[in-house]
């Protein structure tokens, strides 16, 4: 095999095949063939977005910011016509950033998202401490109040939720998860003898214990034997491994495979890993339960903005999750300390 067949992806020689045979010169797509970062032969530097995910993944950011710094670098450089950062500055940044929010007109929060990614492109990975990147200001973000629902609005749209996104919703709401850990809760997280839920690197890569709200358990029990029986099908059919954190699944051989590192709510079809491009089935995709409850409020005719988040706000939150461990009496109300004034379990 020929130096070239072993550098170059299968899939990009067969684009530059068809490529070459045009008139127009050919330019490999980063973002469609750089989904995993290969380490370069010697004497070849790696590619500059494929660097970028390996800096990435060294300081263990997870894959949605790998995703989303990866599409801001990528279009600053293409906004600049496919100019190389190192011979760009302080005037290309800022006028990327102008045209943001003069003309996408994005919001402050979006737009301080891209120049964090440019500014971990320029001090991380090509290690430039300049003097212009501490005099960029990152936008003003306004005041908001959040949406906040009523109890009554939150029983009705919750009423209109069908199936394992009612599971979902009710999850969330009544055990305070963000979307993000309500998805990526494994069976052995789920204590049913303690009413307890173990929430695994939640926001800052933190650990906490919350409840386990009564509405669901019974459900949750049921819909978790469905889930095993897919399982068992998964595993005879040469698959049922899960992804596990870190390097646990070379430490433990078989744990990608045991009961209680499985997902509670996986997806309904095996995909192919973007990191390790191993095909096997992920935990439940974010936009199951956002659509659930977007069709659930325009069935019920709810004019405010319903989203996972909002099952969330802290008022309306405050008032249900902690008035529910009171009188529950649960082991995790102690724990966490009822008595002050953060939400319980919320740490």
């Amino acid at each position: 095999m020929s130096t070239y067949l072993t550098l170059v992806p299968r899939a990009e020689r067969y684009a530059q095949a068809r490529h070459n045979s045009s008139s127009s010169p050919y330019v490999p797509s980063p973002t469609r063939f750089g989904n995993a970062a290969r380490p370069s032969s010697e004497g070849h530097k790696p590619k500059l977005l494929d660097h970028v995910r390996h800096i990435l993944r060294f300081r263990h950011y997870s894959y949605q910011t790998e995703k989303t710094y990866v599409h801001w670098i990528t279009r600053f450089i293409f906004f600049h016509h496919k100019r190389h950062p190192r011979e760009m500055g302080k005037e290309e940044v800022e006028q990327f950033l102008t045209s943001l929010a003069v003309d996408r007109q994005v919001s402050a929060a979006t737009q301080n998202q891209a120049l964090h990614a440019l500014l971990f492109l320029y001090r991380e990975v090509l290690a430039q401490e300049l003097g212009w990147l501490t005099d960029i200001v990152p936008a003003k973000r306004p005041q908001r109040l959040p949406t906040v629902l009523t109890q009554q609005e939150i029983r009705t749209l919750l009423g209109a939720v069908q199936g394992v996104p009612w599971l979902i919703t009710n999850l969330l709401y009544g055990a305070g998860l963000r979307l993000t850990e309500g998805l990526r809760l494994r069976v052995k997280d789920v204590d049913f003898t303690a009413n307890h839920i173990v929430v695994r690197e939640g926001k800052g890569d933190k650990d906490r214990i919350t409840m386990l709200p009564s509405v669901v358990k019974a459900p949750l029990t049921a819909h978790l034997v469905q889930v095993r029986a897919l399982h068992h099908q998964d595993l005879a059919r040469g698959f049922g491994r899960v992804a596990l954190p870190d390097a646990l699944d070379r430490k433990y051989r078989n744990a990608a495979a045991e009961w209680g590192w499985q997902w509670v709510f996986p997806a309904s079809h095996l995909s192919v890993d973007p990191r390790s491009g191993i095909q096997r089935r992920h935990h439940l995709y974010e936009s199951v339960p956002q659509r659930a409850l977007k069709e659930a409020a325009r069935k019920i005719g709810l004019a405010k903005p319903a989203n996972p988040h909002i099952l969330r706000t802290v008022s309306t939150y405050y008032y249900s999750f902690q008035r529910m461990l009171y009188f529950s009496g649960s082991s995790a109300c102690s724990a966490a300390g009822c008595g002050s004034l953060r939400p319980a379990c919320t740490a």
